[in-house]
C-alpha cells in the first residue's frame, strides 16, 4: 500500500508490517520480551518524529532495523540496565525444538546473533546485511560462518547418538 508518510493509515500499516520482526530482532539482543517491546515502541516513536518519507520500502525496512539495533545497543550500555537483575525469559510458548535452537542462538555473541537473525529469520542476503550494519560483506560472511559453526558445535555436542 502507498500511504502518505505520517498519516494514521501509514502508522497502522507500518505497525502491522514490521512490529513482530522488530520485536524479534530486539529480543535477540536484549533477551527480555518486555525490554524488546519497549525498544520497538521507541523505534516507532522515532519513525513518527522523523518527518521525512523514505525512498522505497527497502529503505524504510533497513532504517527501522538499524534504529532497532542502535536502540538495543544503547539499552545494553545504559547504567540502569547494568544494575538490574535479569529474570529468566519464559519462552514456553515456542515449540520445544524451536526454543532449544533459540536459546542457543541467544547465547551467541551479539555480532553472530544479529547476522544469523537477519539472514535466517528475516531472509536478508549477506550484501543487504552488510549495508544495514555498515560492514563489509566479507566481514558479514565471516560472522555468519563463525556463528553457524558455534551453533553446530553446540547442537552436535548437545545430543548423544547411540
Amino acid at each position: 500500500m502507498d500511504y502518505s508518510f505520517g498519516t494514521d493509515e501509514y502508522i497502522q500499516y507500518v505497525l502491522e508490517k514490521y512490529s513482530k520482526m522488530l520485536i524479534k530482532l530486539a529480543f535477540s539482543y536484549v533477551k527480555n520480551m518486555a525490554d524488546a517491546e519497549d525498544i520497538t515502541q521507541d523505534v516507532f516513536v522515532s519513525l513518527m518524529k522523523r518527518g521525512i518519507s523514505f525512498d522505497n520500502e527497502e529503505h524504510e525496512k533497513a532504517w527501522l532495523i538499524r534504529v532497532t539495533i542502535n536502540n538495543c545497543k544503547n539499552h545494553l550500555k545504559s547504567s540502569w540496565n547494568k544494575l538490574k537483575v535479569p529474570l529468566e525469559e519464559d519462552i514456553s510458548y515456542i515449540p520445544k525444538e524451536d526454543s532449544d535452537v533459540l536459546v542457543m542462538v541467544l547465547d551467541l555473541p551479539s555480532k553472530y546473533r544479529t547476522v544469523i537473525h537477519l539472514h535466517y529469520y528475516e531472509n536478508y542476503s549477506i550484501n543487504e546485511i552488510a549495508g544495514i550494519l555498515r560492514k563489509k560483506p566479507a566481514t558479514i560472511g565471516t560472522w555468519l560462518a563463525r556463528g553457524r559453526n558455534l551453533l553446530k558445535s553446540k547442537l552436535v555436542g548437545g545430543f548423544e547418538y547411540e
